[in-house]
C-alpha cells in the first residue's frame, strides 16, 4: 500500500525547543512523522522512549541517564509478565513523548502515509548496560525479552498511527546494526541475524530500517524480510550503490528505498550546494542503471529525505529547517524530470 516516487520524509530526531514548530515541518513533508525532541525533555531521548515499563529500567532524569539493575529485572519480571497482554502497557505515554500525543491529535487522513519510528532491539541491548556496564543484549534472557517488547511497542503504535491514517508505518532506528554483526563474545554474528530475522516476522504492517552508519547491506536488502531500509545516501551511498544485485532483489520484491542526500550539519550545507547533491543522488542511480537494476523502477520506490538527525548545530534548529526546505526542492527537480 505504501508508495515511493519520490515521497519526502525525514528522521525522527530534531534539534527544536518548540513542540508545535517541529509538528509543523515534519507535517510539511509528504509522508509525516512525530519528531523526537531530546532537547524538550530527557524522556523525548529515543534511548528513553523505548525504556517505559521493561523490566529493570530506572530512569535518572537529573544526570541524564538510563539505568538497568539486573536483580531489579528479576524481581519485576513476573510482573511485567502478567501485564504483557495490556496493551496499555506498551503505549507511549504522554510523559515519554508529549509530541507524539500531539502528533497524534492531529489531522492526518489527508498524507499519502504517516511514520512513527522507535528504537530497534540491537541498538537499546547495546546502549543500555548493566551494574557492571556489560551491554543487555548479552545477557540471553534479557535478550529474549528485549525483542519481544519491543516488537509489542512497535506493535502497539503502529495500531494508533493506523487509526490515524490507514497508510501508517514504523520504522525501526538502528544504529547498532552497524557494529553487531562482527565478533562478540557471547553474542555470535550467526545469533544476531537469526534473532532480527525471527524480529521482523513478530512486527504488524511494513517493516522499515533507518541507519546512518555502514551495517551488512547484503544481509538487510536481500537476507531478512524487510519492506524500507533508510539510509544516509551522502555518506554511505557509494558503498551502498556497489550491492547492485542486492538492491535489485530488494525493489524487484517492492522494497522502498529512502535515500538520505541534504546535510543537517552546517558546515556540509555551506559546503554542497543542491546541484552537487542532485547529481551526487543520479550518480549512484546512474550506476545501478549501468548495472541491471532498473530505472524506472529505481525512482518509483524512492523517497526522499535528509542525510541524518542533527543536535549539534550552533544555529540551534535553522540548518535542519533550512534541509526540510532543500529536500522539497531536490524532491520538486526529481519528480519534474521524471514526471512523478
Amino acid at each position: 500500500m505504501l508508495k515511493g516516487d519520490l515521497a519526502t520524509t525525514a528522521m525522527g530526531i530534531m534539534p527544536h525547543t518548540d513542540i508545535e514548530q517541529a509538528l509543523d515541518l515534519a507535517l510539511s513533508l509528504d509522508i509525516p512523522f512525530w519528531p523526537q525532541l531530546p532537547k524538550v525533555s530527557y524522556y523525548e531521548d529515543m534511548y528513553v522512549q523505548i525504556t517505559e515499563h521493561f523490566p529493570g529500567i530506572s530512569i535518572d532524569e537529573q544526570n541524564q541517564r538510563v539505568n538497568y539493575s539486573l536483580p531489579a529485572f528479576y524481581n519485576e519480571l513476573e510482573n511485567y509478565l502478567l501485564l504483557t497482554e495490556d496493551e496499555n502497557n506498551f503505549t507511549l505515554t504522554e510523559k515519554y513523548s508529549v509530541v507524539y500525543r500531539r502528533f497524534l491529535a492531529r489531522d492526518l487522513k489527508s498524507y499519502q502515509a504517516i511514520r512513527g519510528q522507535a528504537i530497534g532491539p540491537v541498538s537499546m541491548g547495546l546502549k543500555i548496560t548493566d551494574e557492571e556496564r556489560k551491554p543487555i543484549i548479552y545477557h540471553p534472557e534479557v535478550r529474549e525479552l528485549l525483542f519481544d517488547f519491543v516488537a509489542r511497542k512497535v506493535n502497539v503504535q503502529y495500531r494508533e498511527l493506523t487509526a490515524k491514517n490507514p497508510n501508517a508505518f514504523v520504522w525501526l532506528d538502528e544504529p547498532g546494526l552497524e557494529i553487531i554483526f562482527g565478533s562478540f563474545s557471547g553474542y555470535t554474528s550467526e545469533r544476531a541475524r537469526e534473532d532480527y530475522a525471527r524480529f521482523l516476522t513478530m512486527l504488524e504492517g511494513p517493516k522499515g530500517v533507518h541507519l546512518c552508519g555502514n551495517p551488512d547491506w547484503a544481509f538487510l536488502l536481500r537476507e531478512i524480510e524487510l519492506d524500507i531500509l533508510s539510509l544516509d545516501a551522502l555518506g554511505c551511498g557509494r558503498i551502498f550503490s556497489r550491492y547492485t544485485g542486492e538492491i535489485k532483489a530488494f525493489l524487484d520484491r517492492g522494497g522502498i528505498i529512502a535515500w538520505g542526500i541534504i546535510p543537517t550539519l552546517t558546515a556540509e550545507q555551506e559546503q554542497y550546494a543542491l546541484p552537487y547533491l542532485l547529481g551526487k543522488l543520479e550518480e549512484y542511480w546512474d550506476y545501478l542503471a549501468q548495472h541491471g537494476v532498473d530505472r524506472e523502477l529505481l525512482v518509483k520506490q524512492a523517497w526522499l529525505a535528509p542525510a541524518r538527525c542533527c543536535l549539534i548545530n550552533a544555529d540551534g534548529d535553522a540548518t535542519v529547517t533550512r534541509a526540510f526546505r532543500l529536500l522539497k526542492e531536490l524532491a520538486k527537480k526529481l519528480k519534474e524530470k521524471y514526471t512523478v
